[in-house]
């Protein structure tokens, strides 16, 4: 009885350890493999843990083939991520950015990767006329690129997202922003996209820089399309 609640707690162990490597940070990080190497390390641990305590007897082989299996799990789920925001760039014909804010300043499309998600932003200048609702048909061109590399991902949880910059009220920018994303919500549906996707507007609550010149403002009219991996990876993005 005492070695079934002992296993019963090392799995409650590994889960939470898994867990917690899948935590959300906001902010991005490089397109360096540090989420292969994060999960290669967290599956590490749980491997080994796990192993150790499987059985009494040759625990020290045990623990070298769990955290062997560990790390393999645990170096697939960082690597899908990687993976992921390498095709969204690819098939954008950009690169993943370390710096959204930086990148925005010469570049109307901006993919950059957190730890549990992809994100790619749009200049609302590409997207939307001024004060329009309405997609432009540059806009639905580089959406419909997503599309296919969507169907590839049929479990990826996509949530779209609008922003403005600080001119006008609160609440007219809040109604705008809502009605562009949920217009390009429905644009990737009208698309094929069978994929669960949310959409919300932000208004002008997160700016990415000051609303301090024309130049900024145009980087923080932006939509933006998150690619999660599941429904507990799902962040609030206007906060």
């Amino acid at each position: 009885m005492k070695k079934s609640i002992n296993r019963s707690v090392a799995v409650a162990i590994a889960v939470a350890l898994l867990s917690g490597g899948c935590a959300t940070k906001n902010g991005t990080a490089p397109n360096d493999g540090n989420n292969t190497k994060t999960g290669v390390l967290i599956g590490t641990l749980v491997g080994a843990a796990l192993g150790a305590i499987t059985s009494k007897h040759h625990k020290g082989k045990n623990a070298a083939i769990g955290a062997a299996v560990g790390a393999a799990a645990g170096g697939a789920i960082g690597y899908s991520l990687d993976k992921q925001a390498q095709e969204v760039a690819d098939s954008m014909q950009t690169r993943v950015s370390g710096d959204e804010a930086a990148a925005a300043r010469s570049n109307d499309i901006v993919v950059t990767k957190g730890d549990n998600y992809v994100k790619i932003t749009f200049k609302s200048r590409m997207m939307f006329a001024t004060d329009s609702f309405v997609p432009t048909p540059e806009a639905k061109e580089k959406i419909a690129k997503l599309v296919d590399l969507l169907k590839s991902y049929p479990d990826t949880i996509v949530q779209v997202v609008g922003h403005t910059d600080s001119r006008g009220s609160y609440d007219y920018n809040l109604k705008l922003s809502q009605k562009r994303a949920f217009n390009v919500a429905n644009m990737l549906k009208e698309l094929g996209v069978s994929n669960k996707i949310y959409a919300r507007g932000c208004s002008f609550s997160k700016p990415l820089v000051p609303n301090d010149s024309p130049e900024n403002m145009a980087i923080n009219r932006r939509v933006e399309i998150y690619l999660y991996p599941n429904e507990e990876s799902v962040i609030d993005a206007c906060l």
